[in-house]
């Protein structure tokens, strides 16, 4: 029986109570995920401090007689009591109260209170300290503080969290002799011996008061190592549990057809540039994986400007030369049609001359083109399909789709992922998959969140990139920026400027895109400077890249809706409004839109420090990083110390769930021992490694299958 469930059929006719609810919005649906819902922190509520002991800025207990009580009107409403415990005395306000406060602690009564202690012109002050009346001994264990939500108040999860420890089942689910490298020492017998998992949990929901509290924090101490050894291994179980269940499915061979000249070989002709030689080893690897029997699952990786869209075009060309369909998705229509240009221009007379054709499929197509799409894919005529999500849709029907190459792959929720290769399986088999990311993935992250994957790395840049200079410059000189963009325009360069919102926020105080517009307009006369932003229709978006890409505009103040994909060889400066604000990789991705032709680039990061005068600790190392370094690798290496994998992930972390408790910058010996004992407990234990996954990530295994 899950906590949700109620112990009587009536009980069950019953609605849910907002507290109930919350616990689902929480995902807190069966005993073992609460018991693995672990505190935030941890009160001290084993002790009473005396008042004559109690500093400033301390947050004691206290046990203490209410000598008066009263409510103030002024300067505002307030419950003001005051109590005594022989040793001193202390003023209690409260300015939210309920009749039921003033009951509980009307004079006379003895309370345990706790809270911070503030000096103050009448003595000692607590500003709404926990209270309740002094009854039945102390707590022998700390008290833990959960994370939660609104409805759900702390007393009703720990009661819940409690309950679901005396019911919940933890048989031991590691094989005898193959336990992870921790221990503890035994005082009694001064032997090592292991924390299993419930010994663990139960020291991690009340701990005792004896325990050093930084091995707490700093998730260090062996019931803490016992629960990311667990975690780990459920999560390697898991990706391995997918790829060898991918192994069993079967796929389209992708083999040239015999008779012509294969559609590879004139692409590669056609193109107006040589390959690279890390374009030349990751296309064959792609292309041996495509005249395989087994589904291709394969991660392209390759830092901004590598050159990973052609390679996605030669997998398209073996895809097509076999007979079948390729899709190409990406997550902007801006991206989407940048790749649609490219690939058009390289493919479109080769394909032209067999009969067939490339579609083009967005959200906001007009009703008679986007029926003409539809029909060109179904029939098969569109041999090459790239849009965005909308490729994905329901009315979408494929004839034959034999690969689909997912641009970007992080920026898609899981959810879509998994229903774009669900929606792909055709007559029993699966397509090939490539994902593409100008985000390299550190090799601790892939060995954990991507060990189900192929990786392909393209770790040379094309000849011609020109080097970019970063320069970190406070928004107090935005005058002189605003002065290098008009030599440069006057040179004939072109220029972005990246804000980072749309409009104004009381919460951000942020310039918006729309008032820098304003501002570079007035500032830079006879400069045509444009505007683009996410809220903009799409035919206006398209008109305006146009207008930037054709040279004519000089300066285009944009959203982040230009991270990735955006070509403009002429642009040879970017700058980023209040980059403080941005994460580090999205920065490198921002930077990569210029040096892309012959003239010197440079990129400027224009920070503001508030005022507090100075930048917080992450967003100065975001910003140390972006100028010590332009080699993508070391820029996510550092993203990753900087950001920790869930957020790094992006929208891989809707499987957050995945990864809770394991730091991969810390916990790499336990990510090993994982790695290791997951083929051992399948081959030898798949009952143990079922009952392990289950227990660990329930449903949310799928989402590594994405």
């Amino acid at each position: 029986m899950t906590v949700t469930e109620c112990s009587s059929a009536a009980a069950r006719s019953r609605p849910a109570s907002p507290a109930q609810q919350a616990l689902v919005k929480l995902g807190l649906t069966r005993d073992i995920d609460l018991a693995l819902h672990l505190p935030l922190r941890y009160e001290d509520e084993t002790r009473i401090t005396p008042l004559r002991n109690a500093r400033e800025g301390d947050t004691v207990q206290i046990e203490a007689t209410v000598t008066a009580s009263e409510v103030q009107l002024r300067p505002r409403r307030q419950l003001v009591v005051t109590v005594e415990d022989g040793t001193g005395s202390c003023e209690l306000r409260f300015f939210s109260f309920y009749p039921s406060h003033q009951k509980t602690m009307a004079v006379g009564a003895r309370l345990r209170v706790r809270g911070e202690v503030k000096g103050g012109f009448w003595g000692r002050q607590m500003l709404h300290p926990a209270f309740r009346k002094a009854e039945g001994a102390l707590p022998a264990a700390l008290t833990p503080v959960y994370p939660t939500v609104a409805q759900l108040p702390q007393a009703y999860l720990r009661r819940a969290v409690a309950s679901a420890l005396t019911r919940v089942e933890l048989p031991e689910t590691l094989p005898p002799g193959l336990q992870p490298p921790l221990a503890r020492f035994d005082s009694k017998n001064g032997l090592q011996r292991l924390w299993n998992l419930r010994e663990a949990l139960l020291f991690l929901h009340h701990p005792t008061p004896d325990v050093a509290l930084a091995t707490l924090q700093d998730h260090s101490h062996p019931a803490w190592q016992r629960l990311k050894a667990e975690e780990l291994l459920a999560q390697q179980l898991s990706q391995l549990t997918a790829k060898r269940e991918r192994a069993r499915l079967r796929a389209p061979e992708l083999r040239p057809q015999p008779g012509a000249l294969a559609l590879h070989e004139q692409l590669l002709g056609a193109l107006p540039f040589g390959l690279t030689g890390a374009q030349r080893r990751v296309g064959e690897e792609i292309a041996h994986d495509l005249g395989r029997s087994v589904p291709m699952h394969r991660l392209l990786q390759g830092d901004v400007g590598s050159g990973k869209t052609v390679v996605a075009a030669l997998a398209a060309t073996v895809c097509m030369d076999a007979g079948w369909q390729c899709a190409l998705m990406a997550p902007t229509e801006i991206l989407a049609e940048q790749h649609f240009a490219k690939l058009i221009g390289w493919l479109e007379p080769l394909l032209a001359a067999r009969g067939l054709q490339v579609a083009w499929l967005v959200g906001g197509q007009k009703k008679k083109v986007r029926a003409e799409m539809l029909e060109r894919i179904a029939s098969g005529q569109a041999a090459l399909v790239v849009g965005t999500h909308a490729v994905i849709q329901e009315q979408v029907r494929f004839k034959n789709l034999a690969l689909a190459v997912i641009d970007e792959q992080h920026r898609f929720g899981v959810a879509q992922r998994l229903a774009l290769r669900q929606k792909l399986q055709h007559d029993g088999m699966e397509p090939h998959l490539l994902m593409m990311s100008a985000t390299p993935i550190p090799r601790t992250l892939a060995m954990s969140y991507y060990a189900d994957l192929d990786v392909s790395t393209i770790d040379e840049l094309p000849p011609g990139r020109t080097p970019i200079v970063t320069k970190l410059i406070a928004d107090s000189r935005k005058t002189e920026v605003v002065e290098r963009i008009g030599a440069q325009v006057a040179a004939g360069r072109q220029v972005y400027w990246v804000c980072p919102l749309i409009e104004e926020s009381e919460a951000l105080d942020l310039s918006n895109a729309t008032a820098t517009h304003v501002e570079l307009s007035e500032a830079l006369q006879g400069v045509t400077v444009g505007l683009l932003h996410s809220r903009m229709p799409g035919a206006e978006k398209r008109a305006v890249m146009e207008e930037f890409k054709s040279g004519r505009m000089g300066v285009l103040v944009s959203t982040t809706v230009i991270e990735v994909g955006v070509d403009v060889p002429n642009a040879s400066l970017m700058v980023i409004e209040h980059a403080e604000r941005f994460g580090l990789s999205q920065l490198h991705q921002l930077r990569g839109r210029v040096g892309r032709g012959a003239a010197a680039s440079a990129c400027v990061l224009l920070y503001s420090t508030g005022d507090s005068g100075r930048l917080g600790e992450t967003a100065r190392e975001r910003l140390k990083a972006m100028a010590e370094t332009s080699d993508g690798f070391e820029i996510a290496r550092r993203d990753l110390e900087i950001r920790g994998p869930g957020e790094f992930l992006g929208a891989r972390q809707s499987g957050d769930a995945l990864l809770r408790f394991a730091d991969l910058a810390t916990d790499q010996l336990l990510l090993e021992w994982a790695r290791e004992l997951a083929p051992v407990m399948l081959d030898r234990h798949p009952d143990l490694a079922q009952r392990h996954v289950a227990r660990w990530l329930g449903g949310r295994s799928d989402y590594l299958k994405a």
